[in-house]
């Protein structure tokens, strides 16, 4: 890990299940990263989710422009 990895990073306390840390050692997998990649997905998809719905009236909307109205410049798509 370089010196920038380690300062972006903050030490935290997390509970997991004893079974799951001990077959995660087992097999040599890193659980640090492991929760950090998994908690920074988490995020993305929260992230996603609350975009969808701040955008939803928005989308919407469109959809029914592009219902009613077509594509704009349909008319000359070649494909």
């Amino acid at each position: 890990m370089s010196q920038t990895d380690a300062r972006s990073k903050k030490a935290t306390n997390a509970a997991l299940s004893t079974d799951v840390l001990a077959e995660a050692k087992a097999l040599g997998i890193n659980i640090s990263q492991a929760c950090d990649d998994n908690r920074r997905e988490l995020v993305r998809c929260e992230q996603e989710r609350r975009w969808q719905l701040d955008h939803a009236a928005f989308i919407a909307a469109y959809n029914g422009t592009v219902e009613w109205d077509g594509l704009p410049l349909d008319e000359w798509r070649s494909f």
